[in-house]
């Protein structure tokens, strides 16, 4: 399990929801298969993608980050996934397709300004 601490003390998932607060918005983009009439990046191509970003934003390890389902390269698209810290609190993060280009899926990604506790 990746440690999600930084130097401060202050966990991974304040630190991103910190960064949130201004408005994480971050371009990506990923090569997709081609052959399909509409491309798609595989949930899990997508959490990492996410993952990525988001430690390179924050200097800090890449976090775990689940996708529910394959993102369809279509301008508009959204899904949400789900970025969960060492002590089990979660932040959702929204990517939303911005550009299709032949087999390059292009996304934004937006962390929520508030995550959620831990559960117990």
């Amino acid at each position: 399990m990746l440690t999600t601490r930084m130097p401060t003390g202050i966990s991974f998932l304040a630190a991103v929801t910190a960064v949130a607060a201004g408005t994480l918005l971050l371009g990506c983009s990923a090569s997709v298969e081609v052959g399909r009439s509409t491309p798609k990046l595989s949930a899990a191509k997508v959490a990492d993608t996410v993952a990525e970003k988001l430690a390179a934003t924050t200097g800090q390890p890449k976090p775990h980050v689940t996708c529910p389902e394959d993102l369809v390269g279509k301008v508009g698209t959204t899904s949400r996934c789900t970025l969960t810290a060492d002590d089990g609190s979660t932040l959702g993060v929204t990517v939303k397709v911005t550009s299709v280009a032949d087999d390059q899926v292009n996304f934004d990604i937006k962390a929520d300004e508030r995550g959620s506790p831990p559960s117990n």
